[in-house]
């Protein structure tokens, strides 16, 4: 593993990489409340065959992390792994690359392959959604709603340190949502409160969620005015594996649903033992998964 600094955009990025740097990239992305790190387990499945970069986000670990929510909007998400990705073809003359993304880092390989697609050959998505089918859920007032709830918490003013008290005590509740967070120990889990401790950084990752347009409705109140999607420019034309935990209780089959509509070329695989944190808990299987579709 190696750990690098780069400049994207004038500012400073911080990741990690494995495996052979003249092979195939697969540029992982994390979600909230993880780092590069997250990708360790199964970066090293895959390093005999691919060369895997992992960044810290902005907002995440030892990457620029400005303070305010305005910094945080898609556009400029994106925007961060677009830089990369053409600083990774200046360096290895890599073209466009396999995107994969878990959580929030899904919500950027959407918006890559949607509104960059010459920058991405294939897109894998571990437990994360396309935001047309996840707003619709969120909206009904259904079950996705009442499990996005925590979403209408993190946005309130302050919420950063609640979730830092006693130890991130709050944080790991939030992280395990009733589901099996038995890999967070140890070691892992020191160093994950490294960078949940560095300055500013709990409040610049949970500026993901005050940055975010979508709207989640109240369990039972149905949101009936949004305005529509406009489908054209959602569409992800690129080949697209889906992996999906189903144990997962923070996003719900239901929010992929109709995602074909947006993905002409789509691959759905799951994995009944796993729920969100699928890379973590069956790193095998997940590996596996993707060696055999994109071979």
């Amino acid at each position: 593993m190696t750990s690098q600094f780069i400049s994207l955009n004038g500012q400073q990025f911080h990741t990690l990489s494995w495996g052979n740097p003249g092979a195939p990239i697969l540029l992982m992305l994390h979600g909230f409340p993880e780092y590069s790190g997250a990708w360790e387990e199964l970066a090293t499945r895959l390093a005999d065959r691919y060369h895997i970069i992992a960044p810290d986000q902005r907002g995440f670990g030892q990457s620029w992390a400005p303070p305010e929510v305005g910094e945080y909007t898609t556009s400029k998400l994106v925007g961060d792994m677009a830089a990369l990705i053409a600083a990774l073809d200046t360096q290895y003359a890599c073209g466009p690359v396999t995107v994969i993304g878990h959580d929030w880092g899904a919500a950027v390989g959407y918006g890559l392959a949607m509104f960059a697609p010459k920058l991405v050959n294939r897109l894998i998505i571990l437990n994360g959604v396309h935001p047309a089918p996840f707003q619709r859920e969120m909206a009904r007032g259904g079950a996705q709603s009442e499990a996005s709830q925590y979403i209408l918490f993190l946005r309130q003013s302050g919420s950063e340190d609640r979730l830092a008290a006693n130890d991130f005590a709050l944080l790991l509740k939030l992280f395990s949502a009733n589901m099996d967070l038995s890999w967070l120990a140890g070691d892992r889990l020191t160093a994950y409160k490294v960078e949940w401790s560095r300055p500013g950084r709990l409040k610049s990752m949970i500026n993901w969620y005050r940055a975010s347009p979508l709207q989640v409705a109240a369990p039972g109140q149905p949101l009936t005015n949004l305005p529509a999607l406009a489908r054209d420019k959602l569409m992800v034309h690129c080949p697209h594996l889906l992996i999906w935990g189903l144990g997962d209780t923070a996003l719900l089959p239901a929010s992929y649903e109709g995602l074909s509509d947006y993905v002409p070329d789509l691959t759905v695989k799951t994995i009944p033992e796993a729920d969100h944190w699928l890379c973590h808990q069956c790193p095998d299987a997940v590996a596996d998964l993707i060696r055999t579709w994109l071979a």
